[in-house]
């Protein structure tokens, strides 16, 4: 019978160790090749990326400069279509002048300021007509102040140029005159003009 006890002092296996694994000696330089090969993969995937998503954000700039070029075109065609009708009831209007009545030529005066009011309308231009209405300097342009037994000081008195507003932009303030305080009877009207008040400055455009 084959002797199978230990014997301390028999050889045993060498151990197998990194360079002996696969069979050959590992190579340093090789296994960072390697790591270097899938960096720069990863750089050139991480880059491309980055490629187009720019492309993607020039496109979107590109569509929003359109959407917004097409939007003004269609707001100016849309407010010429309705000046076209403006400027056919003042032709006509100067086509008749020669043989029409006063009233008929006051009758178109009125239609074509109707048309014209009808296109501002339209398009949300509002009139700024502020006659009783307490000054405000960011809507009004002071022309001067009157003193006044009616009116409230400090309120628009009258009217001088109505002004324009579309939505929260003024294209014109009103020029008017502001109501002062009124005279003592038998007074003379002071140099100054009561309350200071800027004049000939309207609100921001």
């Amino acid at each position: 019978m084959p002797d199978t006890t230990d014997h301390p002092d028999s050889p045993s296996a060498p151990e197998a160790t990194p360079e002996t694994v696969h069979g050959a000696p590992a190579d340093p330089v090789a296994e960072l090749r390697q790591a270097l090969e899938k960096a720069e993969a990863t750089a050139a995937e991480n880059w491309n990326r980055y490629l187009r998503a720019v492309a993607e954000l020039d496109n979107a700039r590109k569509r929003a400069v359109r959407d917004v070029d097409a939007a003004r075109r269609s707001g100016v065609e849309k407010l010429a279509g309705e000046l076209l009708g403006i400027v056919d009831s003042l032709e006509m209007g100067l086509e008749t002048a020669g043989t029409a009545s006063a009233e008929s030529l006051l009758a178109g005066k009125q239609a074509t300021l109707r048309l014209l009011r009808t296109a501002f309308d339209k398009f949300g231009i509002e009139l700024v007509d502020p006659v009783g209405q307490p000054f405000d300097p960011q809507l009004h342009e002071a022309m001067s102040m009157q003193p006044s037994g009616t009116a409230i000081p400090g309120s628009v008195l009258v009217v001088l140029q109505k002004g324009y507003r579309l939505g929260d932009r003024l294209l014109r303030p009103a020029r008017v005159i502001v109501a002062g305080e009124p005279v003592a009877s038998g007074a003379t009207v002071p140099g100054g003009p009561g309350p200071e008040l800027e004049t000939g400055s309207g609100g921001p455009t």
